[in-house]
């Protein structure tokens, strides 16, 4: 579930991924084919010009008349100018098309990513992090592109430049191209030996990258807690740390292909000193002419400067092959919550949900957080959910709309088990109102309407009334179309808080769930709230996890929980006479509302809490 990329497994690491990426050029084969065939023609028009040097200098060098020279000069001038010409159209065709393929392909790998990133599922989610799933977003995807924008271009220009010279030059002169062809099985042997070596160099450099990214993402998500404990040295310190670890990663690197280009090039001097020496003696004994070996001479450029690129062919194959491979990672990835294939669209429901010995536990863990669980809530009735941090209320919760999977029994939604039907179908009838508010870039109304996008304003007003957000809203000079910034950032706590209720109030969901949805509210914004809530529950089944028992006594069924088991239930007067520990915690309540009321304290959740009193057993909650 984790992570990881083959190497760091104990896997062979292999171009499979990047040779997938490379059969995404299919969706774009018409550019690809101009892409192509600009490149084939831009190297005919250069192979020809060493041809027309040729047969200049040796019509001049027969000894041909001064008008005869001078129209041969003037034709050739015309013809390499002519050539070279057509050499820059073509190549700049295929410099450009290649560039809007690649752009193509990275735009279908992004995409293709980040829908995956969405369906994957929360077990997936709560092992991965941020910073490597953005690297692998940007920094992957473009290090693929690179490659087959200019790398794969580059290798398929070195591979016909080299052949179709190699072919020129046989029929040119046998003998001294069998002097250049020993050193290009060195130069292959090089090449095949530094690529198996640098991938996973570059696996590893990507991997150095993602965690410095994470460190970045972390620092400046949690600016306010570094800042408020004083730790911007420690901070900078370990990013520090991070970034040495990269450098000396990429200077790993630097050290290897310091290391294979002068190899490189000596095996290029090595080549043009040997044709020099054998060419010279055939010019000697008269078997060679001056133009053939100017040919010879620049075809033999044209042979070494493709070993000159193979350094920058296998650092660009090897960086997008690391790439490749973690990208593809990600996108073969199973998720473990997706539509069955045989499943069926959820009709509008009525809100009978029921827990069937539910028994739940975490992948890659053998304790259950949930254990044997059964309950049942009819269409309209509020259940509400008390119990200690690990007791399973959030677990019970994640489960009806299908966050996870059980691991034994069954959850049904008006008879219907949840995994029978689709993700789409279920959640879009449920309303989930998390502890912790999760605010978009964008306005406040486009964060009201985020699950109905098409919802008119009068309908994101009545849902902000009924949250008790209308007033703080309508205080802001551009109302609801004031921008919250980022991750809601611009508004406290509990204005926050009241938008995520709006946003859920305005689906009008047959269930509701309230994950602890006052937390971040002061006493006073809390009792409004819940009495809209109050008004708004009412025909919905609803679920809610709360702090403090005075929010939910009025709930049909209270489920205390511990230790991923149901140690009590019933309405709350059923559960003063009959639960001795249900009864401890509401009168410890009252005796800190007392308190608090004599300290003329606020009266927050942190202070009066089920869990925050020190003589209730259950501990801290959440």
């Amino acid at each position: 579930m984790t992570m990881q990329s083959p190497r760091a497994r104990g896997e062979r690491v292999s171009y499979v991924g990047l040779q997938r990426a490379i059969r995404y050029l299919g969706r774009y084969r018409r550019v690809a084919v101009i892409a192509y065939t600009s490149l084939f023609l831009s190297i005919l028009a250069q192979l020809i010009v060493p041809q027309l040097v040729e047969a200049t200098i040796d019509t001049i060098a027969r000894g041909v008349t001064q008008p005869d020279a001078e129209t041969w000069l003037m034709a050739s001038a015309i013809g390499i100018v002519g050539f070279a010409v057509m050499r820059g159209v073509f190549a700049f065709s295929q410099a450009y098309n290649a560039e809007r393929v690649s752009q193509g392909v990275a735009f279908d790998l992004r995409n293709e990513l980040f829908a995956k990133i969405q369906r994957l599922s929360f077990s997936y989610h709560d092992q991965a992090q941020t910073g490597q799933l953005m690297i692998r977003a940007t920094d992957d995807v473009e290090k693929v592109r690179i490659f087959i924008g200019q790398g794969l271009m580059m290798a398929l220009q070195a591979f016909v430049f080299l052949f179709g010279t190699l072919i020129v030059l046989w029929l040119t002169n046998a003998t001294l191209t069998l002097v250049v062809l020993p050193t290009l099985p060195i130069a292959m042997i090089l090449f095949f030996t530094f690529g198996a070596v640098s991938q996973p160099l570059f696996m590893r450099v990507q991997q150095k990258l993602s965690a410095l990214n994470t460190i970045l993402q972390e620092n400046l998500a949690g600016i306010k807690v570094v800042k408020a404990f004083v730790r911007e040295a420690s901070e900078q310190a370990r990013f520090a740390r991070a970034a040495d670890e990269l450098m000396h990663q990429q200077l790993v690197i630097s050290r290897v292909f310091s290391f294979l280009f002068p190899f490189i090039f000596l095996i290029a001097n090595l080549g043009q000193a040997a044709v020099l020496y054998f060419g010279g003696q055939q010019i000697l004994a008269g078997t060679l002419t001056i133009g053939e070996w100017q040919k010879f001479s620049l075809y033999l450029v044209f042979v070494f400067f493709p070993l000159g690129q193979l350094g920058f062919i296998v650092a660009q194959m090897s960086q997008a092959s690391a790439s490749a491979a973690r990208i593809f990672e990600i996108l073969d990835t199973r998720s473990e919550v997706s539509n069955k294939p045989n499943a069926i669209t959820l009709p509008p429901i009525r809100g009978h949900v029921k827990f069937e010995n539910v028994t739940f536990r975490y992948f890659g863990s053998d304790r259950p957080v949930l254990s044997r669980v059964s309950f049942e809530a009819l269409p309209g009735q509020t259940i509400a959910l008390l119990g200690a941090t690990g007791s399973g209320k959030t677990t019970i919760i994640n489960l009806i709309p299908r966050f996870y999977d059980v691991t034994e029994g069954r959850v049904l939604i008006d008879g219907y088990d949840v995994r029978e039907v689709t993700l789409e179908s279920l959640r879009s009838q449920i309303g989930v109102v998390l502890q912790d508010a999760t605010l978009f870039s964008g306005t406040i109304r486009d964060n009201i309407a985020f699950g109905r996008p098409d919802a008119t304003l009068d309908e994101v007003i009545a849902a902000a009334r009924a949250a008790d957000a209308h007033e703080f809203i309508t205080s802001f000079p551009n109302g609801y179309d004031t921008l919250v910034g980022e991750r809601g950032q611009t508004l406290s706590g509990g204005q926050k808080q009241r938008i995520a209720i709006a946003r859920a109030l305005l689906l009008n969901p047959r269930i509701l769930i309230l994950d602890d949805s006052t937390s971040s509210v002061d006493y006073a914004t809390e009792r409004r709230i819940q009495h809209a809530l109050d008004r708004l529950m009412k025909g919905r089944t609803s679920f809610v996890i709360a702090q403090r028992i005075s929010t939910v006594q009025n709930a049909d069924q209270i489920l205390v929980l511990d230790k991923g088991e149901i140690v009590a239930r019933g309405t709350h007067a059923e559960l003063l006479e009959e639960s001795e520990l249900y009864a401890e915690i509401y009168y410890s309540q009252l005796t800190d509302d007392a308190r608090m009321t004599d300290d003329r304290r606020p009266k927050t959740d942190t202070s009066s809490s089920v869990i925050g009193h020190p003589s209730s057993v259950f501990g801290e909650v959440r």
